[in-house]
């Protein structure tokens, strides 16, 4: 048995003598129980449940006394007699309840200290055996001469002896405290004889207060029962009304539910109306919402189209402007190599010629900057010409001018204008104004479009339009018909109508009218009174700049004589649309008359409108369709199905694709359904390529005006030569550059639709893509090539380059029908084959014929030698199979035979097989798989040398078997000597494929020798792979206990440790010191004291103890080997790197790379745990919660001497061999800690730092359980005596959860204290230092102590006062304010005022402690803050608060600021008066004690009284003021006191100063009494002093007393009376 580990008797029993009689007290005695201990305090007293009732017991007849209102004090003493003998009789239970377990604890006590007797007498017996059996032993060995058996044998016997010692005093020690716990038994049994009558007496006591309780009880719920039943009508009352208010709810309700159902019904006709037209204007919105999306797209889509021009446009003038730029510098270079040729200096005349140039080019900016600014006047001038005519206008509108009269003067008062600007040409003058006049024409009319001035200026700019175009263009498009044109329009005396819509005329822009029916002459007329023929004025695939004409007749179709009126077309129309129509007068019904439509396009788009007629019946109109070229698409089937073919057939089928547009367009076929990104992009760039080479083809067929819709809806005209040079050299600048690239990104685009079409068996024509021109039809082939049996499917898309077609998609289905005759297994596999080894197969062939059908099996001539089917023809039935053998024998001459089949790379064999069937077309195929393989095995080297071996250790080499067939091989070892041991398995084993074998070979030498032999393998097919051995066996001099040493799983932080032996064999003192050599047979190592040593490797995790040394021949050495994993501080810097990394990873964008790893390295060169403790410790938390497990092996040479040093030098080092030395092999696993801290940044280490003496401070540290176990976490025991301690105890956490151990720390001396504390779990032990330091506190304060007298304050107000504490010493320093009348030691029931009262009362200035307190239940006085902590050397303010809520002058309390270590620094006495008035009276003699009574004040009802009464009656306030005059001598010394009148300041508004006055002063003076001053005013906040004065007259009688009364009356907010009293009498002690 252990001594330390069992708990001491003595200790027990000590903690419990002296406890007998403690708890048998009477009621005198329990009220020392504070001072008092528990009998078990395992097992705390809880009070008894009863005393609930005892407490009910006494309220009731607490409440009965006052209920009776009699105060008699014969019944209240009876009452509080009865509770006090029950109170008794509970204390007496408790305490005889305690006796009883006390008796209980100590029989349990006597048993376990027998228990333990008996185990250490047996344990006593077992060590003496084995004493006997040890010395027996060291006898026998003894005899034998085996002194190293003897020591050890020693020392264990001595070591038995201890043990036995300790026992015997662990007997003995056992045994005195069995003597004491029975003797304390026995004393408990003789107190539980003495109080067994007073048992008795407590069971009768209970008994009857059992009885007592049944009778409250019963009682109670007597009384609980008539309140149920008063309850219970008042709630069946309560139900009546609530029902018949309920029925009158739902009466209401249901009025209003019907009346609601009505309106809900009228509601509901007007929201049905509502809704549809709700309906309607949505749709109407929808429409023109439809309207203008659509005209936005046409937008963007013409934009898009522009800016793709544009940009080709700039990218050639890019490379045009490269390539002059390189013609300039290659002319330069000639100019310059000709110039030093002719010997003229080149660089003078090229700066010459540049200085030329410059002066021409800053002429031609001169002269495009004056240019312009004439421009800009004329603009100007137009501009105030147009605001002047607009302001006139306004003012009276003119009638319109023809455009005739305004044509001519505009001219003459430009080409005046011009003519006056620019000197030049008149025609190009004109050319040039009539441009910038058509351009802020323009520009003003889109801006304002909607007034009549804007209306009228566009009428004239496009009359100058015409002219400056007549003029201007040489060469129309059309021979004549711009001449015949513009003659006829000018010529022509018809009216002729430009587009003139006003805004004002909302129902001429909106559509046809809605005409209503009239009745003429009886009959109803529906519909417009005109019809046109044709119905729609149709403009069908219109070009830009051609002029298209309509001839329309209009016939009068009402019942009456009918006139027709031209009003306008539509506003959208009215720039491209003009009416020739010349009123007929009045039709007849049925007549008709002519009106021609003129087209001239300007933009291409589609435009829609209506031509706008008068009539006498009302108004009708014409609608109007212009439609521009488009693309209209469709086949002529959507879905193909070629049915059911057999496989290897070829059917096609043709699709008919047909343009009934007027646009060509370019197609193509697209078989990917779900593109990519990828494919998407290319093929939107090979359309937007096909479309830009469709608009250059077009180009040619189309007008110029064709060429830029954004140029022409600016409104500017190119001349006819410039737009048809300018495609022709554009086309021929982007010829060669452009156009491949389009072809490429078209040609690539084909080719991925090829590949994806083709990859089925159903495939497209040679047709994939082309041009289809207007109203053109083209024929597309589909080709179904069945080859595998089953279902084949394929949609494809026929996709436009014109964007406003929609692609149309096309489905094709066929079903493919296998052959009749097959190979069931068309792929026979034979897995992996050795050569030289047969391998069968079955092959079987299936028939669906009807007929029977002859097979021949054809194999190829390449494959003859080594693979064969049997049999080589056959028949096989109809509707049956067919089966023949497959034989394979692969030989070594395979790679030569079969090249093509073969690969001898990888070793796969692939082989085409033919089945020929009679009358099938198609043979059946099938194919043969095999992978050849060789089965050899091979070592990576053919001998072993293990060099020299110590016979007492053993030597491991490693050799690695490889195989290199692909096929698993077992192999063994046969014929293994003895010395050798093969591992794993012993030698035998399995290699898997291409599997490489590492296999130790454990060499242990018997004998000192050299070994040679050799080793055979064999593999499961019987072949040997030899291997040959050799060694030598050597002795060393010293030999360790162990050689290898196997350390536990160790947590990083922990340790593990080991212990063995290194022992000198050697006993002979006599024999040779010189070596011999190791490699003689039998060769012994000389005989002689050997140094040894042991290296340990650089920053390992393993110490070794002692770890060098001498041993004498014989001796033996205790070694100890201690393995402490932890992590190394490269790998923790290489963690902070990797963090530092991750961090900066987000700042990349910030700053540049080389810069990162420049910071990065130099923050790697700087980290250490004391530059960037954060940093490190949270990359150790990294690692260690990242850690695994880490297992390394290591060993340790331990070099021992060939014999001590040279006798003539003993300084020098002694000859070392390395043939003795000696290996110790460690394997150290180590495995992540299960414990970690979590907190203080990982740190090991609470440090508390400076903290005052006798104050407590509290820390914390977290622990984690990271592993997958729960963990019993235990502590170590610290110093009990000692600053530190551990507040909660330490439980089993779950994995992933927490634990936050409390440490305390609590100096008592003034200096620094460290200690170690230990949290053990199952698998670690985590250390943690705790540090701290006590230090000597120093606080004062402001106030020395004593009173602090607050004065008179009014009743609910405050006033507060400071207290500055000052801490002067070296730490933060905590405090409390304590104050008496809060502290819960104070005595309690009024015990301090009753004594105060009891006592001695003459001094009328002495207080109690605490006095009164507020009625509310708050502290009078309140201070703040309560408790705290102060810096150190800072000061901190604590405020002190009186605030009273009733009327008193008897205030107090105590106040103590006190630290810690209960150190008080001072001790201060509040005093405090409250006043429920601003005026108060302060002086004279006490008349009442200063205790308050709880009670309230009787006061008897009386009537209500009125103003005037009630100030009149109103209550005097009595003052005595005692005056004592003073006789020495026959002379009398006046006596004089003081009275105070003060004023309070106050939250509330009152006045500023009060007022006093005496009554009756005179009546004063006869009696010797003198008042100064009589009447007088205070200010807010001040005091006025009064003095009275009495001095004896001169019959004063001796020990006469004067007396007299006297009124005082304040007036402040409001008016108060003292009646005081003069009470003056002669005292021969007065001073």
């Amino acid at each position: 048995m252990d001594v330390e580990a069992r708990d001491s008797p003595l200790d027990v029993a000590s903690d419990r003598c002296g406890l007998l009689s403690v708890y048998l007290s009477t009621d005198e005695d329990s009220d020392d129980g504070p001072d008092q201990e528990t009998f078990n305090d395992e097992e705390p007293v809880l009070p008894p449940p009863d005393l609930k009732w005892l407490e009910e017991l006494y309220e009731d007849d607490h409440g009965d006394v006052d209920g009776d209102g009699d105060l008699a004090v014969a019944a209240v003493n009876g009452k509080k007699r009865r509770c006090a003998e029950t109170a008794r009789m509970f204390k007496l239970r408790r305490n005889l309840d305690q006796l009883d377990r006390f008796h209980r604890q100590k029989e349990d006590d006597v048993l376990k200290a027998r228990e333990e007797l008996q185990l250490c007498r047996e344990c006593i017996e077992g060590l003496v055996e084995d004493r006997e059996n040890l010395e027996n032993e060291i006898e026998r060995q003894r005899a034998a001469d085996n002194s190293v058996a003897v020591f050890r044998l020693r020392a264990q016997h001595k070591h038995l002896c201890q043990k036995l010692q300790s026992e015997e005093e662990l007997e003995g020690h056992i045994n005195t405290w069995l003597k004491q716990q029975e003797r304390l038994l026995c004393e408990v049994e003789v107190e539980l004889g003495r109080f067994s009558s007073l048992r008795q007496e407590v069971q009768e006591e209970e008994r009857v207060f059992q009885v007592l309780k049944d009778q409250k009880a019963a009682s109670r719920l007597q009384r609980q029962s008539k309140a149920n039943q008063h309850l219970q009508f008042k709630m069946q009352h309560h139900r009546d009304k609530q029902a018949a208010m309920l029925k009158k709810a739902e009466a209401e309700c249901q009025k209003k539910i019907e009346a609601g159902q009505a309106n809900r019904k009228i509601a509901a006709k007007y929201l049905k109306e509502t809704i549809k037209r709700m309906h309607r204007q949505e749709a109407e919105k929808e429409q023109q919402s439809r309207e203008l999306l659509e005209k936005r797209i046409q937008a963007v889509k013409s934009l898009k189209s522009n800016i793709a021009a544009t940009q080709e446009s700039l990218r050639v003038q890019q490379s045009r402007a490269k390539a002059s730029a390189q013609k300039k510098e290659q002319r330069q270079r000639q100019l310059k190599e000709s110039l030093e040729a002719q010997g003229i200096n080149s660089i003078k005349h090229m700066y010459q010629q540049k200085q030329l140039e410059e002066i021409k080019r800053k002429q031609a900016e001169f002269k495009e900057r004056q240019k312009s600014k004439r421009v800009e006047i004329v603009e100007k001038m137009l501009q105030e010409g147009q605001q002047e005519k607009s302001r006139k206008r306004h003012q009276a509108l003119p009638p319109k001018p023809s455009a005739t009269d305004k044509f001519p003067s505009l001219g003459r008062v430009r080409e005046k204008l011009l003519r006056y600007l620019d000197p030049g040409p008149p025609s190009a003058t004109k050319e040039r104004a009539t441009i910038q006049l058509r351009q802020f024409s323009d520009i003003s009319s889109s801006s304002s479009a909607s007034s009549d001035v804007e209306d009228l200026e566009e009428t004239l700019h496009q009359e100058v339009d015409h002219q400056s175009l007549a003029d201007s263009l040489a060469e129309p498009e059309f021979s004549g018909l711009w001449d015949q044109n513009y003659k006829k329009l000018l010529k022509e005396k018809t009216t002729l109508v430009q587009t003139d819509v006003k805004q004002e005329e909302p129902a001429m822009a909106s559509g046809k009218l809605n005409i209503p029916a009239k009745k003429v002459h009886g009959k109803e007329l529906k519909g417009p009174p005109f019809i046109s023929k044709p119905e729609v004025i149709l403009f069908k695939d219109f070009e830009v700049g051609t002029m298209y004409k309509k001839k329309v007749v209009l016939t009068n179709i009402s019942y009456v004589t009918n006139h027709c009126k031209l009003l306008g077309v539509s506003a959208q129309l009215k720039d491209f649309l003009s009416i020739n129509f010349e009123s007929p007068g009045s039709l007849s019904t049925g007549m008709s008359c002519d009106m021609q439509a003129v087209f001239q396009p300007l933009i291409n788009e589609d435009v829609e409108g209506e031509v706008q007629f008068a009539s006498a019946v009302g108004r009708f109109s014409v609608p109007v369709r212009c439609t521009i070229k488009k693309c209209d698409l469709e086949v002529d089937n959507q879905f193909i199905d070629f049915g059911s073919h057999v496989v290897g057939q070829t059917i096609s089928w043709t699709i008919t694709l047909t343009n009934k547009g007027a646009l060509p367009t370019c197609f193509s076929l697209d078989t990917s359904t779900c593109l990519s990104p990828e494919t998407s992009h290319a093929q939107t760039a090979s359309q937007a390529s096909a479309d830009a080479c469709q608009e250059k083809s077009s180009q040619n067929t189309t007008s110029d005006d064709q060429s830029s819709p954004v140029s022409m809806g600016t409104g500017e005209l190119q001349p006819k030569q410039e737009s048809q040079e300018h495609p022709e050299s554009e086309a021929s600048a982007t010829g060669p550059e452009v156009i491949p690239e389009t072809c490429v990104s078209t040609d690539v685009h084909v080719q991925m639709d090829q590949s994806h079409s083709d990859c089925g068996d159903i495939s497209l024509g040679n047709v994939r893509e082309g041009e289809i021109g207007p109203f053109e039809s083209l024929k597309l082939e589909v080709v179904f090539t069945p080859t595998i049996p089953g279902e084949a499917k394929l949609e494809f898309h026929v996709k436009f380059s014109d964007l406003t077609c929609k692609p149309i998609p096309i489905q094709v289905r066929g079903v493919a029908v296998s052959v009749p005759v097959c190979v069931v297994q068309p792929c026979i596999d034979l897995k992996i084959c050795m050569f030289d080894r047969l391998y069968q197969d079955s092959i079987m062939v299936q028939s669906r014929a009807s007929t029977a059908l002859k097979l021949t099996f054809e194999v190829c001539p390449e494959m003859r030698k080594h693979m064969e089917i049997l049999p080589k023809t056959g028949l096989v039935q109809a509707q049956s199979s067919f089966n023949a053998q497959l034989k394979f024998l692969p030989r070594s001459s395979l790679s030569k035979d079969a090249k093509k089949l073969f690969d001898s790379d990888t070793g796969v064999l692939e082989v085409p097989m033919t089945v020929q069937v009679a009358g099938q077309v198609k043979p059946a195929h099938f194919t043969v798989h095999a992978v050849v393989t060789s089965s050899d095995l091979q070592f990576d080297r053919t001998e072993v040398d293990f060099g020299f071996c110590s016979i007492y250790r053993s030597v491991k080499s490693s050799v690695r078997l490889t195989n290199l067939s692909l096929l698993p091989q077992d192999f063994g070892f046969l014929g293994v000597p003895e010395c050798i041991e093969l591992q794993p398995d012993d030698g035998f084993g399995t290699l898997l494929p291409q599997e490489t074998l590492e296999i130790d070979l454990i060499f242990s030498a018997n004998k000192a020798k050299e070994y040679h032999f050799q080793l055979r393998c064999k593999s499961g097919i019987n072949r040997d792979v030899p291997l040959s051995c050799r060694a030598v066996g050597v002795c060393p001099p010293l030999q360790l206990s162990h050689s290898l040493v196997q350390f536990g799983a160790t947590a990083v932080g922990d340790r593990s440790t080991a212990v063995l032996y290194l022992i000198n064999l050697q006993t002979d003192h006599n024999q040779s010191k010189q070596p011999v050599p190791p490699v003689v047979k039998d060769a012994v190592a000389p005989v002689a004291p050997r140094l040894f040593s042991f290296s340990l490797p650089e920053d390992s995790d393993i110490s070794i103890t002692p770890s060098a040394g001498g041993l004498l021949p014989g001796e033996r050495w205790l070694v100890q080997v201690t393995f402490r994993p932890r992590l190394s501080d490269q790998e923790i810097k290489e963690e902070v790197l990797r963090l530092l990394q991750r961090a900066k990873s987000l700042c990349e964008h910030e700053c540049s790379s080389d810069f990162i790893s420049i910071h990065i390295s130099l923050s790697f060169a700087v980290i250490t745990p004391h530059s960037q403790p954060e940093q490190y410790e949270e990359a150790r938390a990294s690692l260690l919660y990242a850690f695994t497990q880490r297992y390394r092996k290591c060993t340790v040479p331990c070099f021992v001497s060939d014999g001590g040093p040279p006798e003539d030098d003993r300084q020098a080092q002694p000859a070392w061999s390395p043939f003795n030395t000696l290996f110790l092999k460690l394997q150290c696993p180590a495995v992540q800690p299960p414990l970690v801290v979590i907190s203080n940044n990982g740190k090991h280490v609470v440090d508390f730092h400076q903290l005052a003496v006798g104050e407590k401070v509290i820390q914390r540290f977290t622990v984690q359980n990271i592993s997958r176990d729960a963990l019993d976490l235990r502590s170590s025991v610290l110093d009990v005596l000692g600053p530190f301690s551990l507040l909660n105890a330490l439980r089993c956490i779950r994995p992933g959860e927490k634990h936050t151990l409390v440490l305390a720390f609590s100096p008592s001396l003034e200096k620094k204290y460290c200690e170690i504390l230990e949290v053990c779990s199952q698998k670690m032990t985590l250390e943690m230092t705790l540090c701290g330091e006590g230090v000597v506190p120093a606080v004062t304060s402001s106030h020395p102590g004593g009173l602090l007298d607050f004065g008179y304050v009014l009743e609910k107000e405050s006033t507060s006062h400071v207290l500055k504490l000052q801490n002067s010493s070296a730490v933060a320093v905590a405090f409390r304010v304590l104050l008496a009348s809060l502290s819960p030691s104070r005595p309690q029931g009024g015990a301090e005022s009753v004594a105060f009262l009891l006592r001695t009362y003459t001094d009328s200035q002495v207080q109690p402690t605490v006095g009164t307190q507020n009625h509310s239940g708050l502290s009078v006085f309140s201070v703040g803050p309560a408790e705290g902590s102060i810096a150190p050397g800072q000061s901190l303010d604590v405020a002190v608060t009186f605030q009273p809520d009733h009327e008193s002058v008897n205030y107090s309390d105590r106040l103590t600021i006190e630290l810690m270590n209960k150190s008080k620094v001072c001790v201060v006495d509040l005093k405090g008066a409250a006043s429920s008035h601003s005026m108060y009276l302060f002086g004279g003699d006490l008349l009442t004690v200063p205790i308050e009574s709880l009670l309230p004040p009787l006061i008897t009802s009386q009537p209500h009284l009125t103003d005037e009464s009630e100030l009149m009656e109103k209550p005097t306030i009595p003052v005595l003021v005692t005056l004592r005059a003073g006789y020495s001598a026959g002379v009398f010394t006046p006596a004089v006191r003081e009275l105070q009148v003060g004023c309070m300041r106050s939250t509330q508004p009152i006045k500023k100063t009060a007022e006093f006055h005496w009554d009756n002063v005179a009546s004063l003076q006869q009696l010797g009494f003198s008042v100064e001053p009589s009447k007088g005013t205070v200010k807010t906040g001040h005091r006025r002093t009064i003095t009275v004065t009495w001095t004896p007259h001169s019959g004063y009688k001796p020990y006469e007393v004067v007396q007299t009364c006297l009124p005082l009356t304040l007036k402040g907010d409001e008016m108060n009376v003292y009646r005081v009293t003069l009470m003056a009498l002669v005292s021969t002690t007065a001073d």
